[in-house]
């Protein structure tokens, strides 16, 4: 199964057909899918769905799409050993249906374990850009503790880097008050990220509240951070501060390179124990 292809090589192409339970009106290429008329009443939510924020006026407008147009791209469910359906992607498809009071909906049936469930509505959500960062760390660190998937393998399932994985999973060691500020929209993944340089959780939400409606950008949060952590210097040397980039793009992680003369120090910041033992097979 090419998770990494996306939806669109799983999906086949939609036909119209007459409202029928459960009624098969294709059979793809693929002998473990079809695709059903399912009523909505027999679909129950996906328990590994990522996406936990759902904007309202975007769902009302995909109401008054499906109002007018009807379900233009089918939903992937799987079936259940009770005779109903359970979700796998498509969530807010499924919402606004029965907001819109559709009584089916057009869903590929197939296949699939816990950890592909996962994969592929995290998947879905990926692609269409529906996930806050919070989201993400949360379906990222699922696929790692629940499935034993490491970062690479993760990275290498939702179309990311290693390190774009591994930094969006540190955003959960965040201040719920900072994570809710993500979600709503309140801070960017960036500044987030710049907090996590400071050692306390108090230091982190004195910072974030600070900061909150100034319209300060990115790397003034930087400047602000490393001073309040005395780590900063006007006048340190581009090379330097290039390089530490440059690790900790490779790393996935917090760097820092202290020089005195020819000689000096890096430091790497790791934030769990599963984390320090992928740092240390990365430099073994």
């Amino acid at each position: 199964m090419a998770l990494g292809k996306g939806l669109g090589s799983l999906i086949p192409q939609h036909k119209k057909s007459a409202p029928a339970k459960a009624a098969v009106v294709k059979t793809p290429k693929l002998d473990s899918e079809k695709l059903w008329q399912v009523p909505i009443e027999e679909i129950v939510p996906n328990p590994h769905q990522p996406r936990k924020h759902f904007d309202k006026e975007d769902l009302e407008d995909l109401v008054a799409s499906i109002k007018k147009h009807g379900v233009m791209q089918p939903l992937t469910v799987s079936q259940r050993p009770d005779g109903g359906f359970e979700l796998i992607a498509g969530e807010r498809r499924l919402r606004a249906s029965q907001i819109a009071g559709l009584k089916t909906v057009p869903a590929v049936v197939r296949t699939a374990t816990e950890q592909e469930k996962l994969e592929l509505a995290l998947i879905e959500n990926i692609q269409r850009q529906e996930l806050n960062a919070i989201e993400e760390g949360i379906a990222f660190n699922r696929l790692i503790k629940e499935f034993g998937l490491t970062q690479q393998e993760v990275a290498t399932q939702v179309g990311k880097s290693r390190s774009a994985v591994a930094n969006t999973i540190r955003l959960l060691d965040l201040p719920e008050e900072i994570q809710d500020g993500l979600i709503n929209g309140k801070i960017t993944a960036g500044k987030a990220r710049a907090l996590l340089s400071l050692e306390s959780q108090e230091a982190r939400l004195e910072m974030y509240r600070s900061m909150i409606g100034e319209g300060v950008s990115t790397r003034e949060v930087e400047r602000q951070v490393a001073k309040r952590s005395g780590k900063g210097s006007p006048r340190r040397d581009p090379n330097v501060m290039a390089q530490e980039q440059l690790i900790e793009e490779r790393l996935g992680t917090k760097v820092r390179i202290s020089q005195r003369g020819e000689k000096g120090n890096i430091t790497i910041e790791y934030y769990s124990k599963e984390e320090l033992r992928r740092l240390l097979s990365e430099l073994t």
